[in-house]
């Protein structure tokens, strides 16, 4: 059983720029600041360059620690990445994330969308899951959305 999650926004400028700020694992931790449960990103460990197969190590401000293994990388449109490592209690619902980014050209600049497909431990696990995942998380990827678009922003003035 799966849980979905999505937001998107419209940014200023071109595809590559916003697709360069979705993969910038030095300044990701700054735009996703969680929401309710969901904790803030400290910091995020990559082994290199961005590539499928590359692994990230995501450092939480609730101390867990998760790993990122990316799955699609297709600059400047794509990239998607297995997210793992759960903690007690997260891990009792959920046993991975799979993420998908997607940037396209729009009449304004780029439209950007990211999606999260959740897989649960077992059915038991929804009621507890769906109002964690589809109120919080997707209030905490909204809010990072914003804070990358404002970040896209600023860099343009």
């Amino acid at each position: 059983m799966h849980i979905d999650c999505h937001a998107q926004t419209q940014f200023p400028g071109t595809a590559a720029q916003a697709f360069a700020l979705c993969i910038d694992s030095a300044r990701f931790p700054q735009w996703f600041r969680g929401y309710g449960p969901i904790a803030a990103i400290e910091r995020i460990a990559t082994d290199g360059a961005p590539r499928v197969g590359g692994q990230r190590t995501v450092y939480s401000a609730d101390g867990s620690v998760l790993h990122e293994r990316i799955s699609a990388l297709d600059p400047p449109h794509h990239h998607a990445y297995t997210l793992s490592g759960f903690r007690p209690p997260f891990s009792w619902l959920v046993r991975e994330g799979t993420a998908a980014w997607q940037c396209s050209a729009h009449e304004a600049g780029t439209q950007v969308c990211w999606h999260y497909s959740f897989t649960l431990t077992s059915a038991l696990a929804w009621p507890l899951a769906k109002p964690l995942l589809a109120i919080f998380m997707t209030a905490a990827m909204r809010r990072c959305l914003d804070n990358m678009m404002q970040a896209l922003s600023l860099e343009d003035d």
